[in-house]
């Protein structure tokens, strides 16, 4: 049997179809077809099916079930668990709709009250209410109509997982559908396999999600980092980043990473630069909190000051210009050794980077490598294969090396672990301009400050920094600046399904 995936991988991954060219529905018709077509291969036509409906994404299987089933042959019934005006996934409403032509041939009932439930039998009843993500016990009418499903002497079919199971861990929310087959899509969910007395036989059918979407970067990977953010929220709930860099030559590189780390939703940005480097970082705006170091540029008496932040913050940026003088590469070290200490994630880009190379090793703390081709080479002492699947094998060995997540920058970024990888094809030319991996450095730092794990951080940093950097090349040409890009990060991460009209006009004329 396939390997087992995720609620939210799942998510992910169907977002990411859309943006790529498969909608929801089209997978919506392919799951329902697929499940139509078993019940057809198992039982004659003869056969009484009643198919319980959901609200969403389910319920929208449950609805193309019952059309493929009706032009079939089958008589069907179909009750769905609450008020038609309130289906609101897009996919599921289509069909919806659909059926309404069809009342002729198939039964409806709309019950949205626990006393509304007909009192029906049937050979075949299908469970069509939740799907995949389902948390909390079930509140009626769905527990009663799991119930109700329950009671009647028929063969019970799960649509993808039976209601009352949560999909991740096998849970059973108060009461779950006790199903004799249940059908689920692409692979198998987590949570099947733990609950095996409510799944019954268990089958996996695919729907026309391709393997390779499943290594593709997009919107699904943005909305998997998105947090809510309630009314009662107080500074510092939303994490605060501590960028290491700068220097007499380099002074916009670490206002660049604050500045997007802020645009990306964090609460506090700290930037901590020698003192001269400060003044002029704070000459930009005043969104940003100087931390002024003593000397010309990094080195070991900063220690005591930085340790301070470091404890303090909820992660760290070290790198982005910050120069490569003997006593700042020892001051590196040092860092990260109280960055270990204190069990903060950490991003390591352009000198931080280069100078990490020089004594690199396992970190006992999440770690994140920005590297371009050039400083990969530096980390690695190699160069890259010229081929792409060759690349991604080399990231990932050197991921596994070092215990870190490696975010390749190129033409198709590369994020990788040890077990994963993605690719990331927004962005465009244009973006070869300086700055545009500190506002990367930036997004990335934001979303460990707010507590989201490495590889998917920079997975939706990678995705988000190309799709800014492809509005503001779809406004202005190829003529950017890296501060182009703040102003699009919020457009990004805010809908980030948006990139998808620049996505398709970008393929037509390439």
């Amino acid at each position: 049997m396939s390997e087992a995936i995720t609620s939210r991988e799942m998510r992910t991954l169907e977002l990411n179809a859309e943006y790529f060219g498969v909608s929801q529905l089209q997978l919506m018709e392919n799951a329902g077809h697929k499940v139509a077509l078993e019940i057809a291969s198992r039982f004659p036509k003869d056969k009484t099916v009643v198919i319980f409906c959901g609200l969403g994404g389910n319920g929208g299987d449950g609805f193309v079930i019952a059309r493929h089933l009706s032009a079939l042959g089958f008589k069907v019934t179909v009750i769905l668990a609450g008020k038609a005006k309130d289906i609101s996934h897009k996919a599921a409403l289509e069909n919806w709709d659909a059926l309404q032509f069809m009342r002729e041939t198939i039964t409806i009932y709309e019950v949205y009250d626990s006393s509304f439930i007909p009192d029906i039998n049937a050979d075949i009843v299908v469970d069509a209410l939740l799907g995949t993500g389902t948390k909390g016990k079930l509140k009626p009418p769905i527990l009663q109509l799991v119930q109700k499903i329950n009671a009647i002497n028929a063969f019970r079919i799960a649509v993808d997982v039976p209601t009352g199971i949560d999909s991740d861990t096998g849970e059973i929310l108060g009461e779950a559908v006790k199903a004799n087959l249940t059908i689920t899509f692409h692979r198998t969910k987590q949570g099947l396999e733990k609950a095996r007395d409510y799944v019954g036989e268990l089958i996996v059918k695919d729907i026309g999600l391709p393997k390779e979407f499943e290594n593709f970067a997009g919107p699904g990977d943005v909305m998997l980092v998105s947090r809510p953010r309630p009314e009662e929220s107080h500074k510092g709930d939303f994490g605060r980043l501590l960028v290491i860099g700068g220097s007499e030559t380099y002074s916009g590189a670490p206002a660049l990473v604050a500045l997007a780390a802020l645009r990306t939703g964090v609460d506090l940005a700290y930037v901590a630069t020698p003192e001269k480097t400060a003044y002029t970082v704070s000459s930009m705006t005043p969104d940003l909190i100087t931390i002024k170091l003593e000397g010309k540029h990094l080195n070991i008496t900063n220690m005591p000051t930085l340790k301070t932040y470091i404890e303090m913050v909820n992660a760290i940026v070290l790198g982005p210009g910050l120069g490569l003088h003997i006593e700042t590469k020892d001051a590196v070290k040092a860092i990260i050794e109280i960055a270990e200490n204190a069990g903060k994630p950490l991003l390591l880009d352009a000198d931080g980077l280069k100078a990490f190379a020089e004594f690199k090793r396992k970190l006992k703390t999440p770690l994140v490598l920005t590297p371009h081709a050039g400083e990969y080479t530096v980390l690695t002492g190699k160069k890259l294969p010229e081929v792409l699947k060759e690349k991604i094998f080399e990231v990932q060995k050197t991921a596994a090396e070092l215990g870190a997540v490696v975010l390749l920058k190129g033409p198709v970024d590369i994020i990788a672990d040890e077990k994963r990888f993605k690719l990331n094809f927004s962005g465009n030319p244009g973006m070869t301009v300086g700055g545009t991996g500190d506002v990367l450095s930036g997004i990335v730092g934001a979303l460990l400050a707010q507590k989201t794990s490495p590889f998917e951080a920079a997975v939706a940093g990678a995705f988000v920094n190309g799709a800014a950097g492809d509005f503001v090349s779809d406004e202005k040409g190829h003529h950017i600046v890296s501060t182009d890009l703040l102003e699009w990060i919020p457009q990004v991460l805010n809908n980030p399904m948006s990139h998808l009209k620049v996505r398709q006009t970008r393929a037509k004329t390439n």
